[in-house]
């Protein structure tokens, strides 16, 4: 009753549904301008993660600024009177771009070991390589050797040099996270009450208010920097890097992608869709429900206030294959109804296309709408933002879809199908014929298709390198593998050391100060200060256990703690370490600008602990992040003698890290989810247990096969991989849907299973093969992106595309002729 009202009301009033759809789609279309895109930390976090409060809290008490990497290598000697000259105005040329707090060189760093001197004679007068008289030999290799700077602010060959571009830090920003962050963790405890939700609520609107009006201003900064830059190129090879350039990359290679790669694969469905239906009303249909779609989608997201981060980034293309599979399958079956009933009218032709698509169509979306669904129950505020968005987009698709494909072909006059290409075509022929005398051979086909994706499972790996996120022909990839092979790595790893309570008296006990420090070991005895008794022979020596073990790991590049300035005292006194009034001489007297540098990003005395910044080398191939935590967090007990309530690792590895095992194990259960939610729709749509196993057996396989070329071939599962299985489930599914319900239609003619395996193939197959042609062939273009992942999302979608039609059209079809699952019900003549 509803249907036939639906299609009465469509076909009489098409015109005013197009002005409708028309209008929504204007006023739609006007907010979709307003979508955002993050890529920044926030969106690859989990906020109920433990680390993340620690590591917020750990960077309250260090100075933590964001900044940028500059690895600068000239054509002259480092040290030569040009390089230096050189340096000086790109560090002024850096200071002048607004956002840029300061900027270090190796200009600013303070020299000890050139000429080697006193501790008390060093904060006395600070040496760098700006003062005068200064060795130029001592000062190449004390930058070469000293742990301060080997392999960090220069590389080993003397050829390269870092330029760290501090940015100002944005009080509001903190302030705001500081005032969300604060019902954050209070909801983690209990719950809040009416008045702290509104304010939760409040704050978080705040907080992302200000974070969109500023968004461009970062990247604004970066261009700057990057302008900055630009004329210094030909002195020698510059390239920038540093976590904030990334994030900016990021949303610069979304942008991009969707907006030349949406273009690009529209044009080629075009083309395609020419090539197979040769009548313009078939190729303008599909684009036109596929725009609309698309932008309504996009501006109810907008109002709704989701963004699009890298893992929600290929939303469209996802909708692209579900409006795309909805109308192919419309053309089709009106074709087919055309070739049935060639005296009907226009209207009639497309009451009885409508009357046998719409209910397989609605429990495509259903279905889909189930499976995206299992996405939500994830921890992870991106992956649950996809599985809404694409909830939302697959709902539009098919309102869209049965509102435009009836109003605009009532636009059009009937007119006779060209079927050229169908005829031409006989793929699904010969597929009927190879499930009719093969199925053996289909049979081993699939055995070994599982067996080589259960060996790839077995190999899947959970990673997130940074680096192979960008082909090598960027800045980007430049940029980190300069600084990975030369400056120390790039990913950060930090790790807190608390120390037990230790007396004063301590201090002095343990230290051996020449006597040119007598006065100042006098005073530093009667002092109460705190701070001054802090630097105990003890602490020192379990800092240098720690800086040694992490020092000692193949994965990691540079070191920095207390211990490297420790270690500078080897240089200075004959072997010997700084010892701890050396050291607290230092921490109260060294000016403040020095300091920053030498001692305050690694100790704090007030809450007694010790901190040890560490950089991985993320272009490392054998890096295995996860492994590499576990194994530091329980060697520095086995192997150190730390007390593991004493240590704890934080920084955003680690909360990278948390998020990707946390992937990991999500995928498993929404996984699971969706593949329970898709039996129950099939249970619902078709009454049958039997139908209902054979159908998620056949969708088992695509997701299977994508698993197993990922582990074979080393892609690994991360935040951007995880939406190729969402995608596979929905091909999939489409697919079998539309197959089991012809299949049923046609098997209530004559009960004859084989026959009906034909008939089915001779029509509906021709639908799937369409779409699955169209889509292949426009993805195709994505593998020619600079972003890996999109490139990768490309090529698993093709793969998912093959793999699906022929799961669909050859092993589905062999099972449902051999268990015969459908109740035989012929129709009566």
């Amino acid at each position: 009753m509803f249907l036939q009202r639906y299609i009465d009301f469509v076909t009489r009033y098409f015109k005013e549904v197009l002005i409708f759809v028309a209008v929504a789609t204007g006023i739609f279309g006007y907010y979709s301008q307003y979508l955002s895109i993050d890529a920044s930390a926030e969106t690859l976090l989990l906020e109920n993660d433990a680390d993340l409060k620690l590591t917020r809290e750990v960077h309250g008490r260090y100075i933590s600024p964001d900044y940028l990497v500059v690895a600068f290598s000239p054509k002259e000697y480092m040290l030569s009177d040009a390089t230096i000259s050189v340096i000086k105005s790109l560090k002024k040329s850096l200071l002048s771009v607004d956002g840029v707090e300061s900027v270090t060189t190796l200009l600013d760093v303070p020299l000890l070991e050139s000429p080697p001197r006193a501790v008390s004679e060093v904060v006395k007068n600070v040496r760098t390589l700006s003062s005068e008289d200064i060795n130029k030999t001592m000062v190449q290799k004390e930058l070469t050797t000293s742990p301060l700077y080997a392999n960090n602010l220069v590389s080993g060959d003397f050829k390269t040099t870092a330029i760290i571009v501090n940015l100002k830090e944005d009080a509001t920003y903190t302030k705001l996270l500081k005032e969300r962050n604060v019902f954050i963790e209070l909801q983690q405890k209990r719950a809040l009450t009416g008045e702290e939700k509104k304010q939760f609520e409040s704050s978080k609107k705040a907080f992302k208010e200000y974070t969109d009006s500023t968004r461009d201003d970062v990247h604004k900064l970066i261009e700057n920097v990057r302008f900055a830059l630009n004329p210094y190129r030909q002195n020698g090879e510059v390239v920038l890097g540093g976590i904030v350039m990334i994030a900016d990359d990021m949303i610069s290679f979304v942008k991009s992608d969707i907006a030349i790669y949406g273009t690009a694969i529209l044009l080629i469905m075009v083309l395609m869709l020419l090539i197979i239906f040769r009548q313009a009303r078939f190729v303008v249909l599909p684009i036109v429900v596929s725009f609309c779609a698309v932008v309504i989608t996009t501006g109810i997201n907008a109002l709704l206030g989701i963004e699009i981060t890298v893992v929600s980034s290929n939303y469209v293309a996802m909708q692209l294959i579900t409006t795309l599979s909805l109308v192919i399958h419309l053309i089709v079956s009106y074709r087919e109804e055309y070739a049935l009933y060639p005296n009907y009218s226009q209207k009639e032709l497309i009451e009885i296309t409508l009357k046998r698509m719409s209910i397989p169509s609605v429990f495509i979306i259903l279905t889909s709408v189930a499976g995206f669904g299992s996405l939500m129950t994830c921890d992870i505020l991106p992956i649950i933002d996809l599985g809404t968005m694409m909830n939302i987009g697959v709902t539009v698709s098919l309102i869209t879809a049965y509102l435009l494909f009836p109003a605009m072909m009532m636009l059009y006059s009937k007119k006779e199908p060209v079927l050229t290409f169908d005829k031409a075509f006989t793929l699904n022929t010969l597929f009927a014929e190879m499930v009719e005398h093969h199925g053996k051979k289909i049979v081993v086909m699939v055995v070994l298709i599982l067996g080589f994706s259960l060996y790839g499972v077995t190999q899947l790996i959970v990673e997130n390198s940074f680096i192979n996120y960008f082909k090598k022909s960027t800045e980007i990839y430049k940029g980190m593998q300069k600084i990975d092979n030369d400056l120390g790595g790039t990913t950060p790893l930090e790790i807190v050391v608390k120390f037990p309570e230790a007396k004063p008296q301590e201090a002095v006990k343990n230290t051996q100060s020449s006597d040119e420090l007598d006065s100042f070991a006098d005073e530093f005895a009667e002092d109460s200060n705190d701070a001054q008794y802090w630097f105990t022979a003890q602490k020192m020596e379990t800092i240098l256990r720690v800086h040694d073990y992490l020092k000692s790991l193949p994965e990691v590049g540079n070191v920095s703690s207390l211990g490297t300035l420790s270690k500078v005292g080897r240089i200075l006194k004959d072997g010997k370490d700084f010892d701890g009034v050396e050291l607290a001489l230092m921490y109260n007297e060294l000016p403040l600008e020095f300091k920053k540098i030498l001692l305050s990003p690694y100790v704090n005395t007030e809450y007694n602990e010790a901190r040890f910044v560490v950089r991985i080398v993320d272009s490392n191939k054998e890096l295995r992040r996860d492994e590499l935590l576990q194994k530091i967090q329980k060697e520095l007990e086995t192997k150190v003698g730390l007390d593991p309530q004493n240590y704890k690792l934080v920084g955003m590895m680690v909360l990278y890290n948390n998020m990707l095992q946390s992937l990991f194990d999500s995928q498993i259960s929404t996984l699971g989810l969706a593949l329970l939610s898709l039996g129950a729709m099939f249970l619902f749509l078709f009454r049958s247990l039997k139908i209902a196993v054979v159908a998620l057996t056949v969708n088992m396989v695509p997701i299977s096969v994508i698993f197993g070329i990922m582990g074979v071939t080393g892609i690994p599962l991360d935040i951007m991989s995880i939406t190729i299985a969402s995608i596979a489930l929905g091909i999939t599914v489409d697919n079998t849907i539309h197959y089991f319900y012809r299949f049923r239609e046609e098997l209530a003619r004559d009960g004859d299973y084989i026959a009906s395996m034909h008939r089915a193939h001779a029509t509906i197959a021709f639908g799937m093969f369409y779409y699955s042609l169209a889509t292949i062939v426009g993805f195709l273009v994505l593998v020619t992106s600079n972003f890996i992942p999109t490139l990768i999302f490309g090529l698993l979608t093709v793969v998912v595309l093959l793999v699906a039609i022929l799961s669909d059209l050859l092993f589905s079809p062999l099972l449902v002729v051999f268990f015969k699952p459908f109740t035989v019900k012929k129709e009566s003549n």
